[in-house]
């Protein structure tokens, strides 16, 4: 049995965070992409704005993972 069920618990928390976060920033950047005006803004939102974006989300879901890390060395360290 392990002690970090609680860690564990708000990893998953986080990753679900981290999944809503980056479908919402893609959708969010897409929209932008369509309100601003002219080719090379458009362009610019699409290779720019969209990756950072997109980047920026995906900070839970390696947060989820630094959490996960940590439960499963705890939970090594333990069981000697």
């Amino acid at each position: 049995m392990t002690h970090y069920g609680t860690l564990r618990a708000w990893a998953f928390i986080a990753t679900l965070v981290g999944v809503f976060g980056m479908i919402a920033a893609a959708i969010g950047s897409i929209v932008w992409a369509f309100e601003v005006e002219g080719f090379w803004q458009t362009i610019g939102v699409l290779f720019v704005g969209l990756p950072v974006s997109v980047f920026i989300a995906t900070i839970p879901i390696a947060l989820a993972q630094a959490m996960r890390a940590i439960a499963d060395v705890g939970d090594t360290v333990a069981a000697r």
